[in-house]
């Protein structure tokens, strides 16, 4: 199966180490995987923010450089959502929108193209620690991944998954309503982080690095000791060899 990967601009910004896990997990399961390099932003931060006209062109881009592969994979499910959700309405009639319906149900956050196109939930991983994982709002709410990413994580050899109280609260991120309101995102970070801390966890894990980045700042300020990982790097782990 011939499979690209959508970076997308936190990722290839700042957590370069989630794209290579994505390459290198998916590669282990036979995929082959390409990163087309004319890739940018999905454009949702533009849309977001009622730049509507420029969220519109880098949603032609994006169509145009991911067309013809058999899936895209996205490790953001928050990216995956914008691409799944507004594409279609962003389209103008005609050729535009047949090109957008022709690529957007090959579009897929990383643990759904796991579980419902390539069928597997072991994925031969190992990770010997206490994990719990943060379900973002786009994951639940947009893509309803549901218990996917559960299921991968159980999988996981020395994995023990712990359940988060109140999962499905958000983080407070959001994008640009932590810049916005930067008050109320706080007290809803140290809301989420009460919740990671009293699982016991080492490492708090979720499909989006921009969740975890705001996680994890507050865990840092706090010296908590808790890492934060996305669930590709999690995956991506193999056991060492005896």
């Amino acid at each position: 199966m011939r499979v690209a990967l959508f970076i997308t601009c936190v990722n290839d910004t700042l957590f370069p180490r989630t794209g290579q896990a994505v390459v290198s997990l998916l590669r282990r399961l036979g995929c082959e995987v390409e990163f087309p390099a004319g890739q940018t932003c999905c454009g949702q931060m533009h849309l977001n923010t009622g730049y509507k006209a420029e969220g519109t062109r880098l949603a032609g881009r994006f169509v145009s450089v991911f067309a013809g592969y058999d899936a895209v994979v996205v490790p953001s499910g928050s990216c995956a959502a914008m691409i799944r959700e507004q594409y279609p309405r962003l389209a103008p009639p005609g050729a535009p929108a047949r090109a957008v319906a022709a690529t957007v149900p090959r579009v897929h956050d990383l643990s759904e193209f796991l579980v419902d196109v390539l069928g597997v939930t072991d994925v031969g991983a190992y990770f010997p620690h206490r994990v719990t994982y943060h379900p973002t709002c786009h994951s639940l709410r947009g893509l309803r991944l549901g218990d996917r990413p559960a299921r991968l994580l159980r999988q996981v050899r020395g994995l023990d998954l712990v359940p988060l109280p109140d999962a499905d609260q958000c983080c407070g991120f959001g994008g640009t309503f932590a810049v916005k309101n930067p008050a109320v995102s706080a007290a809803m970070c140290a809301d989420k982080v009460r919740a990671v801390l009293d699982t016991g966890a080492e490492v708090v894990c979720a499909a989006d690095n921009s969740c975890l980045m705001h996680i994890g700042g507050t865990l840092t300020r706090q010296r908590a000791g808790v890492r934060t990982m996305h669930l590709a790097e999690i995956l991506a782990c193999t056991e060492a060899p005896s």
